[in-house]
C-alpha cells in the first residue's frame, strides 16, 4: 500500500530533512537485506573465478611445469616467444580468420531466415532442425565431419558417382583442411543464431508489418526498417556470444585427428595451441603451463577487443516498442 504526501507536505525544510532521513533508513535496509543474500554468491565468484584468474595472470608470467617441477619466474620471456614462434603466430591468425570468416556468415544465415521464417508455415518445425546440429557434441561432430571430408568418404564418393570426378580433393590435407573446419563450425553453431534472432522477431508486434505491406513495402524494405532495428540488441548480443565463442574453437579439431597425432599447423586456432603447451604435445614433452597462461591471457584480450568492437559497431539510438 502507498502513501501519497501532499507536495506542500514537503515544501518545509524540516519536512524535507525528514523525507531525506527516512530515504537513506529504507536504503540502508535495503542494504543490509541484500548482503547476507549475495554473500555466498560473491565468495563463490571470488573462489572459483577471481583467484583462478589471477593466478592465471601471474602465471603467464613464469615458467611451470607442473606439481613437483620448480616454479621459476620468467617475466616478459613467454610473451616474446609466443610472438617469435610461428606456431603462435599462425594459429593467431588462423584464429581471427575463423572467428571473422564464420561470423559473417552465421550472420548472413540469420538475417536470411529472418525474412524466410517470419512468414513460413513451417518455420517452427525448420528452427527445430537447424537447431539440432547445435545439440550435438562438437566431438560428434568432427568426427562426422571428418568421416564425410576423408579421401574415401561420402563426399568424394558422391563426386565420383555424379561423374564429377574431377572434383575429388583430399579434403583434410593441410592446405584444405581450414575451409573444412569453417564448414563444420557454420553447420553446428548456425541453428543456434538463428533461434537466438528469431525469437527477438517473434517479439515484434505484426501490426508493423501489416501497415508496412498496406504502404506497399517489400520483404527486404520491411526487414531494413523494422526488423532490423527492432532486434540490433540481439544481433549484439549474439555477435558476443559468438566472438567468445569462435576465440575458444577446440573440440571441433581435436576431433578431426583423434588420436592420430596432433592438428596440422593449418588447422589449429589459439585453444589448440594452449592444448598443445599444456600437456606439452603427442610427443611426451614437458606440459609448458607458462606459455600456455600467456596464450590465455592473448585470447582474454582478443575476445573483449571483438566484444567492445561488435558493441561499438551497432551502438544505435534505443528502440523501444510502444
Amino acid at each position: 500500500m502507498s502513501v501519497t504526501v501532499p507536495d506542500t507536505a514537503l515544501r518545509t525544510p524540516s519536512a524535507r530533512r525528514r523525507a531525506k532521513v527516512s530515504g537513506g533508513a529504507l536504503q540502508g535496509e535495503r542494504r543490509r537485506l541484500y548482503l547476507p543474500m549475495l554473500l555466498p554468491a560473491l565468495i563463490t565468484y571470488l573462489i572459483f573465478f577471481v583467484l583462478p584468474s589471477m593466478f592465471g595472470i601471474v602465471l603467464s608470467f613464469a615458467e611451470w611445469s607442473g606439481l613437483g617441477t620448480e616454479f621459476s619466474w620468467a617475466g616478459w620471456s613467454n610473451y616474446v616467444s609466443m610472438a617469435e614462434s610461428e606456431l603462435f603466430r599462425a594459429s593467431f591468425v588462423q584464429t581471427l580468420a575463423l572467428t571473422l570468416i564464420v561470423g559473417v556468415l552465421l550472420f548472413v544465415i540469420a538475417g536470411a531466415s529472418m525474412i524466410v521464417l517470419r512468414t513460413a508455415r513451417a518455420g517452427a518445425f525448420i528452427r527445430s532442425a537447424v537447431f539440432l546440429p547445435f545439440m550435438i557434441s562438437p566431438i560428434a561432430v568432427g568426427l562426422a565431419i571428418s568421416f564425410l571430408f576423408n579421401p574415401n568418404g561420402m563426399i568424394n564418393t558422391v563426386l565420383g558417382v555424379l561423374g564429377l570426378s574431377g572434383l575429388r580433393q583430399p579434403w583434410l590435407a593441410p592446405e584444405l583442411i581450414f575451409n573444412v573446419i569453417i564448414v563444420g563450425v557454420v553447420w553446428s553453431a548456425a541453428g543456434f543464431y538463428v533461434v537466438l534472432v528469431m525469437s527477438a522477431v517473434d517479439g515484434i508486434p505484426p501490426s508493423y508489418y501489416e501497415v508496412a505491406r498496406i504502404e506497399g513495402a517489400s520483404e527486404l524494405q520491411q526487414f531494413r526498417y523494422i526488423t532490423l532495428p527492432l532486434t540490433r540488441d540481439m544481433l549484439a548480443i549474439a555477435a558476443s556470444l559468438w566472438a567468445i565463442a569462435g576465440i575458444k574453437t577446440f573440440e571441433l579439431i581435436i576431433a578431426f585427428v583423434g588420436t592420430a597425432g596432433t592438428p596440422p599447423p593449418e588447422a589449429r586456432t589459439l585453444a589448440v595451441e594452449q592444448y598443445l603447451r599444456v600437456t606439452g604435445g603427442r610427443d611426451g614433452g614437458l606440459a609448458q603451463l607458462g606459455e600456455a597462461a600467456a596464450i590465455g591471457i592473448v585470447m582474454t584480450a582478443i575476445t573483449a577487443v571483438l566484444i567492445v568492437l561488435s558493441r561499438r559497431i551497432q551502438r544505435r539510438e534505443r528502440l523501444e516498442l510502444a
